[in-house]
């Protein structure tokens, strides 16, 4: 009797665990909803990324799109309209600037973008600092997922649609321009689309991710779902799915850490993202144990 008793203990202090935190308080829904909206959108542009070998160009478009959120917080206060209307045209311009000098100027694409991305950062900062309290920029910089309201909502829906119609259009030419660019500009009309309409959906997934997770946040939801899927499969369409599905998974356990630690949960996100990619490093399909059970010396051995 004493056993089934603490069976049904067990049970209900891991249902109070895993389930309750969400079942009780309105907060964590939100903050689990704005999640998954995150992960089936910014997750997927994340694989591209990957695929593209641009994996930091988006971390300096995060950080880009910083001053243009802070001056809409200076119009409008903590107003989600104004920062992401900021936010979406500073993230175009880092964009499409370091892209022209890279293209007239003897410097780099990549030495371009991180140029930028420091002036950006640096100035967000300074703007947020010397206008707004710590407060204010404690949610530029990491973000409000557990105070996610309803327009939040419906905007990271609203994005999340978006991003999920464009590529499933754009699937085909951006696949090819992560294969063979040369071929793509070549035989098609698509090449420029594709790779505008590519910065654009990143630019808006980074402010969706801004609004969630902070500046300096963001890109973890794209980066790393993507590299930890990559240790278990390599055909892209399984790709984008696992990415997604390892997102949320994070994000989950996330969120659920944070509840009952009470530690800040956008880090707590990246660190459990960051989590899943060490141990799927270690123990995945192509990760690094495969790769010594399969090495010449120990196959001597």
């Amino acid at each position: 009797m004493n056993g089934l008793e603490d069976s049904g203990w067990s049970l209900a202090a891991l249902w109070w665990a895993l389930v309750g935190p969400f079942a009780e308080f309105g907060f964590m829904r939100r903050a689990l909803a704005g999640s998954l909206a995150l992960s089936v959108s910014a997750a997927p542009m994340g694989v591209f990324l990957m695929l593209r070998r641009m994996s930091l160009t988006g971390d300096a478009i995060a950080h880009g799109i910083l001053p243009g959120a802070a001056i809409g917080y200076l119009v409008a206060g903590l107003s989600l309209g104004a920062m992401t209307v900021g936010g979406i045209v500073a993230g175009l311009v880092i964009a499409v600037a370091s892209g022209l000098v890279a293209r007239s100027t003897v410097l780099r694409e990549d030495a371009s973008m991180a140029a930028f991305y420091l002036l950006s950062l640096a100035l967000g900062v300074l703007i947020v600092s010397t206008r707004g309290n710590n407060v204010d920029l404690l949610h530029v910089l990491f973000g409000t997922v557990l105070a996610l309201n309803d327009p939040a909502l419906w905007l990271l829906a609203g994005i999340a649609c978006v991003t999920l119609v464009s590529l499933a259009l754009l699937y085909r030419p951006l696949v090819l321009e992560c294969l063979d660019p040369a071929f793509l500009r070549a035989v098609s009309r698509w090449s420029p689309v594709s790779h505008y309409g590519f910065l654009v959906l990143l630019v808006i997934n980074l402010v969706a991710g801004f609004h969630a997770l902070g500046t300096l946040m963001s890109v973890g939801m794209m980066v790393l779902p993507a590299a930890t899927a990559r240790f278990w499969v390599r055909n892209i369409t399984p790709l984008l799915g696992l990415a997604a599905l390892l997102a949320l998974l994070a994000c989950v356990a996330g969120l659920l850490v944070s509840y009952h630690a009470d530690w800040p949960t956008s880090p707590v996100i990246v660190l459990s993202l960051g989590v899943l990619y060490l141990l799927s490093m270690v123990v995945g399909r192509y990760g690094v144990l495969r790769n010594y059970w399969r090495s010449p010396v120990h196959l001597k051995a």
